[in-house]
């Protein structure tokens, strides 16, 4: 019951208060299908009865990149990683429409979209290495008015030096929740010096942090006093390196650390 729920905000994570748009399950916009992580589609026109007769429409070479990335597909565009690059294709033919050179990590498993309401502003989100990066989803190009000059150090803002931490890290593309752009991290938590697993969402226009989620417990957080005193000051991990998912009506990110 209502009462029952826990008053601090770790039991619910509200990235914001205004209201969303009802769940559709027929695009393919987002890493595993939708911000819910449900990798379902309720398109039908390939089934059970017809998918045997299918044949190849166009190929498109990935190059040497990992098999762990997935594409997205927003209107009749397929974005995807490849080549070292990030490519968009028309969906129907697969001829390249633009490719931004040096712009993934291997392994990078996917990419995140986000579009402005009149859809003039269209961007692609994604990790390199320690930094998480926009480029323009019309161009490929860097949208320089993001953080600093395109990019966000993600060593940063974490309460201890970067030189001290082994990495800071995504391959997971993070999730789109109205403006917010919401983030975990591979930290190399089997090492010393591992940085703690904050989560963190920023704003997908200028790159400046909204929030940030302690998975360590700070003084005076929920959950402080189970952990040994100061732990947030050296521990590190507890971290979500995996897929967020998002129930998008109620404004809620659920989070495996």
């Amino acid at each position: 019951s209502e009462q029952d729920r826990p008053s601090d905000t770790r039991s619910n994570i509200h990235a914001n208060e205004t209201e969303s748009q009802p769940q559709q399950w027929n695009t393919w916009r987002s890493y595993a299908g939708n911000v819910d992580s449900s990798q379902y589609s309720s398109l039908s026109q390939i089934n059970k009865e017809n998918v045997s007769e299918l044949k190849v429409a166009w190929t498109f070479q990935m190059g040497e990149t990992t098999g762990k990335s997935g594409p997205i597909v927003i209107d009749d565009t397929m974005y995807l990683t490849a080549n070292g690059g990030i490519a968009a294709l028309d969906a129907a033919t697969g001829v390249q429409q633009w490719f931004a050179p040096d712009m993934m990590t291997e392994g990078l498993r996917g990419l995140a979209y986000w579009e402005s309401g009149d859809k003039t502003d269209r961007r692609l989100l994604f990790t390199r290495g320690q930094y998480l990066g926009a480029i323009n989803a019309d161009t490929g190009e860097v949208i320089t008015s993001f953080g600093d000059g395109g990019w966000i150090d993600l060593r940063l803002g974490l309460g201890r030096s970067a030189n001290t931490m082994t990495t800071v890290a995504s391959l997971s593309p993070g999730r789109v929740f109205k403006n917010l752009i919401i983030l975990g991290s591979s930290v190399g938590d089997l090492r010393y010096g591992a940085a703690p697993g904050d989560i963190r969402a920023f704003d997908v226009r200028s790159g400046t942090l909204a929030w940030v989620f302690h998975t360590i417990p700070h003084p005076g957080e929920f959950g402080y006093d189970t952990w040994p005193v100061d732990a947030w000051k050296t521990v590190g991990g507890a971290n979500a390196w995996s897929t967020l998912s998002i129930d998008e009506p109620r404004g809620i990110v659920y989070i495996p650390t």
